[in-house]
């Protein structure tokens, strides 16, 4: 069964001033809606933005499935929760487009809730005093009990999607949805960061915030080894070289390629090749390396980061790799989904010294620097 996460941003956004609406509008030099989904997507399996008819061609470039949103948020999400129907959905997040700064605490302990109950949401107790009025105060009012409500709220899908179906419009949000339906829905500590942009003030909070962020890097490293065998090629970084020799492996016996994955699975904490594709599986045995490095990109996207660059070092006196830097490049960036210009691909001899000085393998050796999306 997967998870779920509903983006709404198909709202206009008017009181934030500026030229676009609210969640289009830069936030640290990205649109504030790639904030949001960067917050949500490693904790999903599927992601569905919501958007304005007018900002398809925009929101076509975030690489997520659109949904067309309708008169009310409400019917937005009616309509998202229809469109996700039949995929095996267990839990969805429902999340405004305009909250880019929720934390990975929040949207955990709002799924965790929800294995005891079919709803839950974020909220802040309300603290400051509360009056009535409007130029002048005309009473007050006791707070005991109030919340600020927030997003992510969640819920199992099927009631939720059962709620909607039935709900008659008009409610504030998916909370009165799923209480009007008798969904009980748990209260979780929401948390002063994840402000919704309302106000053109409010994008400069949220600045300062980013700001002060720590972000989080990641560098790994990797090394490598194939003894040559028979053959008449070798592959090396995703490039087929014509040789006097092949590389002896189990997969393909691309060295370089070999390197770069476990520099990424080292960056992640997560382990080396070996533990993802164990050689004594069988169904790995000849496989072509790009599904390891592949498999490695995925783990990054997933936990919410991005490549910042890696560097891949061939050690070896033959075949020569200076004509084929080029190409290995683009294979690594193609692979890869990143820039070629993120990419460095090198070669040095170890001087006539050591099996690689010999001409009895190949060896290879990687860095890579991962940097919070």
């Amino acid at each position: 069964m997967k998870t779920a996460a509903i983006i709404v941003a198909a709202g206009r956004g008017t009181r934030a001033g500026g030229d676009l609406p609210k969640q289009w509008q830069s936030l640290a030099g990205k649109p504030v809606l790639a904030h949001t989904i960067a917050a949500l997507r490693p904790h999903v399996d599927v992601t569905v933005l919501v958007i304005h008819p007018d900002d398809q061609a925009r929101a076509s470039g975030l690489g997520l499935p659109l949904v067309t949103g309708g008169a009310t948020r409400a019917d937005s999400v009616k309509n998202a929760l229809v469109a996700l129907q039949g995929q095996n959905i267990a839990k969805v997040l429902i999340h405004d487009g305009a909250r880019p700064l929720v934390s990975a605490r929040v949207i955990a302990d709002v799924l965790a809730a929800l294995d005891n109950h079919p709803g839950a949401a974020p909220a802040l107790a309300v603290t400051d005093a509360l009056w009535r009025g409007h130029t002048t105060v005309d009473g007050t009012a006791d707070r005991t009990g109030l919340w600020r409500a927030q997003t992510p709220q969640g819920f199992r899908f099927q009631p939720i999607l059962a709620a909607h179906l039935a709900h008659p419009g008009g409610a504030a949000d998916d909370v009165e949805v799923a209480r009007d339906a008798g969904l009980t829905v748990a209260i979780v500590a929401g948390e002063d960061d994840n402000l919704k942009l309302t106000f053109p003030g409010d994008f400069a909070r949220a600045e300062a915030i980013l700001k002060g962020r720590r972000m989080d890097i990641r560098m790994g490293n990797g090394f490598d080894v194939h003894a040559f065998t028979q053959g008449d090629h070798v592959w090396l970084c995703g490039v087929r070289l014509p040789h006097h020799k092949a590389l002896l492996g189990h997969s393909d016996a691309d060295v370089g390629m070999h390197a770069l994955t476990d520099a990424i699975y080292g960056a992640l904490a997560e382990g080396d090749i070996g533990v993802h594709f164990p050689p004594s599986d069988p169904q790995w045995k000849g496989a072509e390396s790009h599904i390891f490095l592949r498999h490695a990109m995925g783990r990054v996207a997933a936990r919410g980061f991005a490549l910042a660059n890696c560097d891949v070092t061939l050690i070896c006196e033959r075949p020569k790799i200076g004509p084929h830097q080029g190409a290995m490049r683009t294979a690594l960036a193609e692979i890869m989904g990143v820039a070629v210009d993120r990419i460095s691909v090198k070669a040095t001899t170890s001087e006539r010294l050591g099996f690689t000085g010999r001409e009895e393998g190949i060896a290879a050796m990687a860095t890579a620097t991962l940097v919070q999306a």
